[in-house]
């Protein structure tokens, strides 16, 4: 073992024995997370809003404080986008991490503030590590170089705007060159195809242990680096990788494609929960499918269950909740759109249950029922169509394709071509939804749309005792169903 890996592991180990402390005491060190925030928020124009100053208590917090969404939100993000100072965080906020979600924008803007930066989303990727060589003590993953392949980001005025990826890239200081590759030049390429060609030719001399990232793209670069170097699997490139930290979308449909590309036993995956609201939790095991919520991040959470809003002293395993959060990046009791299952709490431990609304997300798209509304409607008034019904599910990626969505289409008017209704609706897609049209540009082929004969969702749905056609479905089962429906002709057009 090195001695550039012996030090970096006892250097993690201090943060192990923090991070054991709040396993311990989870509802104390939440109410200090509290404390702390209300404390900074005092400072602010939501601060004098709330009264802030005069706030003690989780439940005086809960009885004081309304709760948000996006869109009840947005008006204080578009006050500090505008430079405006000390909105719902102190100071002035230059970072905005560009998302997709549960908004019917085509994107949303959520703040990044230099603490959340440090306190947060850094310190959980550190975590990564700490947790990883807690759990594996023989490990040799110091002895080279995460590979990190993240999105793009550029100056809108006086801000620093883009995928939360590129932000953290872009904002880490030059030393983590010795850890990290790509160069930060290379990692923030906007051109997807022009950042894996640079990746390729700059790292595969590299000694790299471990990637990371959104399992879609790095399937799509890890293609690229077979391509590039002629090699069989990734363990022919990079002899001692042997850990994927990933996240962002489910894991499953990918993990078959990973194990093929990465023939070994001694190739380890964890999950994380980093969103750009923030960093939530992460595995604290490579052999778990939960995950530990990290609870001294600057986060105070809160958990929604149908009317009734909890703190996580109150929560109970099996629950599916909706999350809310309010962090050290100005966001104050927001529900981000997602849900999650306890699965443990001795200590904390969520699994990812999904989205507040319908949503497909298996390629990072994060495509919600209104932006596919609107872009279907958009199709039929270029094609002369009208839609009666319709799903939506995706198509996995293989080894040697891309992925795409499915669209089952009932028509109660034929489209005047086939072709433009497809290609109205793809360009659609594209316009209503910035991680779509960028997944269309990577990962995702234009959607294939298969055509139902008149009337039949409606036998589908007496048949399964349905009142009605879920529109996206983040998985087959729903698609599959419906297509199984015997004694009908369905016809495809790619």
């Amino acid at each position: 073992m090195s001695f550039r890996n012996t030090i970096l592991k006892t250097w993690f180990s201090q943060r192990a024995r923090a991070i054991d402390r709040f396993r311990r005491h989870p509802v104390e060190t939440q109410e200090r997370m509290l404390r702390r925030l209300v404390r900074r928020g005092r400072l602010t124009e939501f601060g004098d809003r709330y009264d802030l100053r005069h706030i003690r208590s989780v439940e005086r917090f809960q009885s004081q404080v309304e709760t948000f969404d996006y869109e009840t939100f947005k008006p204080y993000v578009e006050r500090m986008m505008a430079g405006v100072r000390s909105v719902t965080a102190p100071g002035r906020v230059r970072l905005f991490a560009r998302s997709s979600g549960t908004t019917s924008d085509r994107s949303k803007y959520i703040p990044v503030t230099r603490e959340s930066l440090w306190w947060n989303h850094t310190l959980g990727m550190r975590d990564v590590a700490t947790l990883y060589a807690a759990a594996r003590p023989g490990t040799r993953v110091f002895d080279g170089k995460t590979l990190t392949l993240g999105g793009s980001c550029a100056c809108e005025g006086r801000n620093l705007v883009g995928d939360l990826s590129a932000l953290l890239i872009h904002e880490t200081t030059f030393w983590s060159g010795w850890f990290r590759a790509p160069r930060i030049g290379t990692a923030i390429i906007p051109d997807f195809d022009a950042k894996c060609e640079a990746i390729c030719r700059e790292c595969v001399g590299e000694p790299i242990t471990a990637f990371a990232g959104v399992p879609s793209w790095n399937l799509a670069l890890m293609r690229r680096v077979l391509e590039f170097t002629g090699r069989k699997n990734l363990l022919e490139v990079w002899p001692r990788l042997e850990l994927f930290a990933h996240g962002g979308v489910e894991f499953t449909p990918y993990r078959r494609m990973f194990e093929e590309l990465l023939p070994s036993e001694g190739m380890h995956y964890m999950e994380t929960y980093n969103a750009s609201e923030g960093f939530f939790a992460l595995a604290d095991d490579p052999g778990r499918d939960d995950m530990l919520l990290m609870l001294d991040y600057g986060t105070f959470f809160e958990f929604r269950d149908g009317e009734r809003i909890v703190p996580l002293a109150d929560v109970e395993c099996g629950k599916v909740y909706a999350m809310l959060v309010t962090s050290n990046n100005g966001l104050w009791r927001y529900e981000i759109g997602d849900t999650v299952e306890f699965t443990s709490t001795t200590p904390y431990r969520i699994r990812f249950a999904g989205r507040t609304k319908q949503y497909i997300n298996v390629f990072g798209e994060e495509l919600i029922a209104d932006n596919a509304d609107r872009a279907l409607a958009a199709a039929c008034r270029a094609s002369g169509a009208a839609v009666a019904e319709y799903t939506v599910a995706p198509c996995y990626m293989s080894l040697r394709e891309r992925g795409a969505h499915e669209w089952i289409v009932e028509f109660d008017r034929e489209p005047e071509s086939a072709e433009r209704f497809a290609g109205a609706l793809d360009e659609a897609l594209r316009a209503v939804n910035s991680d779509y049209d960028a997944k269309r540009r990577t990962t995702l082929e234009r959607q294939r749309i298969v055509t139902v004969p008149r009337g039949y969702f409606l036998r589908w749905m007496r048949a399964r005792g349905k009142n009605k056609v879920p529109r996206l479905v983040n998985d087959r089962r729903v698609a599959d169903d419906v297509l199984a429906l015997d004694g009908e002709r369905i016809t495809e057009q790619d």
